[in-house]
């Protein structure tokens, strides 16, 4: 499984792509395969992303998971304090789609 990642042009937050726009959220991410390269042509030339690339990821029963630590860092947060962690359940934590 490939996945795209990358950071947001106005607030550099972390996002992934979902198939069809971005999310704050990596369970959101979609499998884009072969056509990852286009994809992240057509977003970095439509400038919604910054710095994007693509990753190699697993999927799990909570959705794809980054192979990759420096990527499961990006998606999960500090690896220090478990209670500085993007919730995607928490209201608190900006559930909205980029």
């Amino acid at each position: 499984m490939r996945i795209i990642t990358g950071n947001d042009l106005k607030t550099g937050a972390v996002i992934w792509w979902t198939g069809r726009d971005w999310s704050l959220h990596v369970e959101d991410a979609a499998d884009v395969g072969e056509q990852g390269e286009a994809i992240l042509t057509a977003e970095d030339g439509a400038r919604r992303v910054n710095g994007g690339y693509i990753i190699d990821a697993v999927e799990t029963g909570k959705g794809p998971r980054p192979a990759h630590i420096k990527d499961r860092i990006r998606a999960l947060g500090p690896t220090v304090r478990p209670d500085l962690t993007l919730k995607p359940a928490d209201p608190a934590s900006g559930d909205w789609v980029i």
